[in-house]
């Protein structure tokens, strides 16, 4: 087992990264308060590890909120589901929540905990590749709205994260290719020899060999969890981490909840900012051909929906957290592996990537 350590000062907490860490009462118990434990999970996490965490709180009073599966019940509205079960149970301050699935669980769960009775300890046990390198390391929690993605939530740190890499055989091969999205991204935006193993590795990643996946998941956690200890709330380098999320986010909103996977719409939104990248002069042809290369490799679209057209991708996009007094604001690349911060783009060049990439 592997033990990084997101660096927050008194909020400052591990992750345990390794094999059959889910029968480990251990990594559990350290973290809990008080006896009462609330496990939050989905109709498709459930059947495969909820007895297995259940297991190691036999002598707590535990309580199960499951919720269906899928980005579009990411809401206000489903997120009641866990108030409900934590008021009837009449749960304390004290309690823990443990939030047992992929990113949309671990983001609905840690914000339900942020919230009830103004804050109350949480545990990441990520079940999907993109959960455990990206979503729950970092403490950004929420939910979606018709209008925005992630734009109602609050800055909310575990207690740990439990990242077991043995559930990820359970992971269908789509879902394993959409978290390779979010380990690619690591590669550009910070870490260009980490790109290079991936563009060697890439294959082994998708065979599921378990040394590979090993490695890219400690490497894609350290790298973020430096970036969070040095910018927790986004302040600065940590928006570096939203590379390709502004289009990616805009195709998700644009499309429906669902009809594209956060990584596969963070993919196309990769290669957008790759493209853009170059009409600024800072990627070359050569730089984006291995860019998207590397991503179609991964198994993960490139084009942009032929449903959203510039007008529509300028319209979602104008709903984003990084924009500023209504003017777009994008992570692009310098190189692969340094991003910029959240920059103004001519709108020229913006409705040039949008009308043409892909598109010809």
């Amino acid at each position: 087992m592997k033990i990084l350590q997101v660096e927050l000062g008194d909020r400052s907490y591990p992750i345990y990264i390794g094999s059959k860490l889910l029968a480990q009462p251990d990594l559990y118990r350290r973290h809990i308060r008080s006896r009462q434990v609330l496990v939050v999970t989905n109709e498709t996490v459930a059947p495969l590890y909820l007895n297995a965490v259940l297991a190691n709180l036999q002598d707590y009073t535990v309580e199960t909120v499951i919720l269906p599966d899928g980005e579009q019940f990411k809401t206000l509205e489903f997120i009641s589901r866990i108030f409900d079960k934590l008021l009837s149970c009449k749960f304390s301050r004290n309690a823990t929540l443990i939030a047992l699935g992929g990113g949309v669980i671990g983001d609905m769960g840690g914000f339900a905990a942020a919230c009830y009775q103004r804050g109350i300890p949480f545990i990441q046990i990520p079940t999907t590749l993109l959960a455990q390198v990206d979503s729950s390391v970092g403490g950004k929690t929420g939910v979606n709205h018709p209008l925005g993605k992630n734009m109602i939530g609050a800055f909310y740190q575990p207690q740990c994260v439990i990242a077991d890499a043995d559930v990820l055989d359970s992971l269908d091969d789509r879902q394993l290719s959409a978290g390779l999205a979010e380990v690619i991204k690591y590669g550009l935006i910070r870490d260009e020899a980490f790109f290079d193993w991936l563009e060697q590795n890439v294959g082994a990643l998708l065979a599921r060999d378990k040394e590979a996946l090993a490695f890219a998941i400690e490497r894609s956690c350290r790298n973020k969890a430096e970036i969070v200890a040095e910018d927790e709330t986004e302040s600065g380098v940590r928006a570096t981490l939203n590379l390709g999320h502004t289009f990616g986010h805009a195709i998700e909103t644009g499309t429906g909840y669902g009809a594209y996977l956060h990584g596969e719409a963070v993919a196309i939104g990769m290669c957008q900012a790759a493209d853009l990248s170059r009409r600024k002069g800072w990627l070359n042809d050569e730089n984006v051909e291995r860019i998207v290369r590397l991503i179609l490799a991964a198994r993960l679209p490139v084009k942009p929906p032929e449903s959203l057209s510039p007008g529509q991708f300028l319209e979602l996009m104008a709903v984003d957290k990084k924009n500023l007094d209504g003017n777009i604001r994008l992570i692009l690349l310098e190189k692969i592996g340094l991003a910029t911060l959240p920059i103004y783009v001519d709108p020229n060049l913006l409705e040039m990537t949008l009308g043409i990439y892909g598109r010809n």
